[in-house]
């Protein structure tokens, strides 16, 4: 490893700090420090250009983000497996920075030396294809069909596999991956699933029918889901980054992505560590 990249919540001083005095140990050290755009502009030097925060981790041979999960998922999403992310936690609520502050030196100091676990976390391929118009995406957490303030309901139709499922209407659909299962899906009644399991969760917001439920799919099949009625305002929100305006007609697939997300784990706890404490589950043995 001879290129860091580092990308802080800009928002946050305490997080800001952390990211500056890591890059000048990192630089002490002889590694060339990266920082993201926004991050750099901050803690750089004056005039310097900066990688935007989608090619950060292209450019890097390990990743440090210091924030919350959305200041992750902002640079992890693009990341290739080859590079170990360690995403340190300086918020309140973080699945996916699991990494406490107070353990994060112990923690660089084993990555920088090789001796760390991390988990290759899957990703979804989205596409939404319209009359005029073809973008695709790359998703870690999920990839959300919802609608704006004053739309109607929304009509979808659902297939997996190429085999048709059923049509829903709803406020919207939540296609999760297994690490975005504690996200806006767990928020909308959908089941958790352990991270590292090959399932693609589909989770109806506030369906018209109380039937409709929340399905697990194995993440080999792909999700075909055609908006059906006209409704103004209905969206298609990435990782809860990006949202593009989609329309009746338009065609939404996800499909499992051939490239992974190298997640560092903390060696103080595990995944129901994290469960039990983001949660409040009951106290441990």
């Amino acid at each position: 490893m001879r290129t860091v990249g580092i990308s802080a919540k800009i928002a946050s001083e305490e997080a800001l700090q952390l990211a500056g005095s890591t890059a000048r140990e990192l630089s002490k050290r002889g590694y060339r420090v990266l920082f993201d755009e926004d991050t750099g502009q901050l803690l750089g030097n004056p005039g310097e250009s900066w990688p935007a925060r989608a090619d950060l981790a292209d450019q890097s041979d390990l990743l440090i983000t210091f924030g919350g999960d959305g200041t992750l998922l902002s640079v992890a999403r693009y990341a290739p497996a080859r590079v170990p992310i360690i995403g340190v936690n300086m918020g309140t609520l973080g699945f996916l920075t699991e990494i406490r502050v107070e353990e994060f030196q112990e923690v660089l100091d084993e990555v920088l030396g090789g001796e760390y676990l991390a988990e290759q976390r899957v990703t979804f391929d989205v596409s939404a294809e319209g009359p005029d118009f073809r973008s695709s995406y790359r998703v870690l957490n999920d990839a959300v069909i919802n609608k704006g303030a004053l739309a109607r309901i929304i009509e979808m139709s659902v297939e997996v596999g190429g085999q048709f499922v059923s049509s829903y209407r709803a406020d919207g659909m939540i296609v999760s991956t297994p690490t975005g299962s504690t996200a806006y899906n767990l928020s909308a009644g959908g089941p958790i699933i352990y991270p590292t399991m090959n399932a693609v969760v589909l989770t109806p917001i506030c369906p018209h029918m109380l039937s409709n439920r929340p399905i697990v799919l194995p993440d080999y099949l792909r999700v075909d889901i055609t908006i059906v009625s006209p409704s103004p305002e209905v969206y298609l929100t990435l990782d809860g980054q990006e949202g593009i305006p989609i329309a009746e007609g338009t065609l939404v697939s996800v499909n499992k992505s051939d490239r992974t997300v190298a997640l560092v784990q903390s060696p103080n706890k595990n995944y129901f560590d994290v469960l039990r404490g983001k949660l409040k589950w009951g106290e441990g043995r």
